[in-house]
């Protein structure tokens, strides 16, 4: 009873860390307060779009930790299935000392059979070798029944966790798309004047796209004109929450796209790509630097140089070239 009390106390923590590690910040949403003015209803937009950048980004970032649950589930999985194999490798042993069994018999029919001292010496000996091999085969099978046993119950354990997580993941996000649902509705309801308010408010004012052939020109490197060039045609193309193109995108989802034209693999979550290469600052920018706003961290654009950056703004403006020293700005990193 004690034990499976503390295998319980040890269930409910582990449910709680499940919890924790993909917990999305579902704060209380705000388009839906009723405005008193044009103005009011724009700035409510507005602030809704911003929550729901940041959970976006808090979704993106709990999909990463479901995925290295998931993988190292399937890595138990394979310890304990190798484990089991060393395990049934005794097979073989343990059936030849079952028809071999009765030492003690064995011992009695040498004396009765041995026609001098000198036989019995020899045959016992061979008989005392022969016990302390099973004796020692015995100490080892128990070993890797021991380790078989753990290696399973850690495997189904991690396996229940993945599992857990992966829920508890789907269920925040139907919660975030209802609300993205609701959000889109309230900024369709808004005027064209009203809708650049928020846009612009969100994301800095739209500028003219430069010439793709001269900023790619400029990059640094052979790797930067490439995240540059694959960057720069995805302006015009949709806001997609989750988008990873190569039809629409989030801000994470261009980022990662760009980059992987350098062959370069990206997290799909601004925080993550946050904690990626080397800081840089504000008079350090290069082209193809990451740049990210906010804090907590929850959007991401690529600098292009001048003062500029593209970047998957919000819901309702498509991919475009904006100041990179718009609201919010926190910092830079370079990866490549």
């Amino acid at each position: 009873m004690g034990r499976n009390r503390t295998t319980s106390r040890r269930w409910t923590r582990a449910t709680l860390a499940v919890t924790a590690a993909v917990a999305v910040l579902l704060t209380p949403a705000t388009a839906g307060a009723t405005p008193g003015t044009a103005d009011e209803a724009a700035r409510l937009v507005a602030e809704t779009g911003r929550q729901l950048a940041a959970l976006d980004e808090q979704v993106h970032e709990a999909q990463l930790t479901v995925a290295a649950q998931q993988q190292a589930a399937a890595d138990a999985a394979a310890r304990a299935a190798q484990a089991e194999g060393v395990l049934a490798g005794y097979g073989p042993q343990l059936a030849a000392i079952a028809q071999t069994a009765g030492t003690s018999q064995s011992r009695m029919a040498a004396f009765l059979t041995s026609e001098s001292a000198a036989d019995v010496v020899q045959q016992m000996t061979t008989l005392d070798l022969i016990a302390a091999h099973t004796e020692g085969l015995l100490a080892e099978v128990s070993i890797a029944q021991r380790a078989a046993e753990q290696a399973r119950t850690d495997a189904d354990a991690t396996a229940a966790q993945a599992t857990a997580s992966l829920a508890e993941l789907e269920r925040q996000w139907a919660e975030v798309q209802t609300r993205v649902d609701a959000y889109e509705a309230d900024f369709d309801r808004l005027s064209a004047a009203e809708r650049a308010v928020v846009t612009t408010s969100l994301a800095g004012p739209s500028l003219a796209p430069p010439d793709t052939d001269a900023v790619v020109a400029a990059a640094p490197s052979g790797d930067v004109a490439a995240v540059l060039e694959a960057a720069l045609a995805q302006v015009g193309d949709p806001y997609v929450w989750g988008g990873t193109g190569p039809d629409g995108f989030d801000c994470s989802g261009l980022t990662s796209f760009a980059y992987a034209a350098a062959g370069v693999s990206l997290p799909h979550s601004s925080r993550a790509q946050s904690r990626m290469g080397v800081a840089v600052s504000r008079d350090e920018l290069m082209p193809g630097d990451l740049v990210f706003f906010y804090s907590p961290i929850s959007h991401v654009g690529i600098y292009i140089g001048g003062g500029k950056m593209v970047h998957a703004r919000t819901h309702g403006i498509p991919v475009a070239v904006t100041s990179v020293d718009m609201g919010g700005y926190v910092g830079a990193r370079r990866v490549l």
